[in-house]
């Protein structure tokens, strides 16, 4: 069966994302742009004294299907270590790129699905959960050493 690549819950998900804007002082900032379709994302994090991500911020330019793994992306990642950040981006990225049969098990992941066959796509897809990984790694660096509230940009 073949399914819309950008269908109702894609455009719904693109049109819902949470945590849109900056923190004022972020533990970390990764600022992430795709040099093949130009989407552009920031992801603010603070963390909490657990270390899990207390507080999520995100700018986003990107796509209806970046604005949806924003969506998805910023719907569950509060409370996530970066070790959990990071597995969830492996998964995707793993997914999307054909060596495993499944996106891994974060909320509503499944969606993105029909984007597969689809490898243009891919960099737009992954810029979320790239830069909400490395933001939360960068923080969780910046608590060990005592400082706080950096800012990167890289291009994926």
């Amino acid at each position: 069966m073949t399914t819309a690549l950008y269908n109702r819950d894609i455009l719904r998900l693109a049109a819902s994302i949470p945590h849109l804007g900056q923190l004022e002082r972020p533990d970390a900032r990764v600022e992430k742009r795709s040099v093949v379709c130009g989407s552009r994302i920031a992801v603010d994090v603070i963390l909490g004294a657990d270390c899990r991500v207390a507080a999520l911020g995100q700018e986003v330019k990107a796509c209806a299907l970046g604005q949806a793994s924003a969506s998805l992306m910023g719907a569950a990642a509060v409370g996530r270590t970066a070790a959990e950040l990071a597995e969830a981006r492996d998964a995707l990225k793993g997914f999307l790129g054909g060596t495993r049969a499944d996106p891994g098990d974060w909320p509503g992941i499944e969606i993105l699905r029909p984007a597969q066959p689809f490898a243009a796509r891919h960099p737009s897809i992954l810029l979320p959960f790239e830069a909400v990984a490395e933001a939360a790694a960068n923080a969780v660096s910046l608590h060990v050493s005592g400082v706080s509230g950096t800012s990167r940009q890289i291009s994926a």
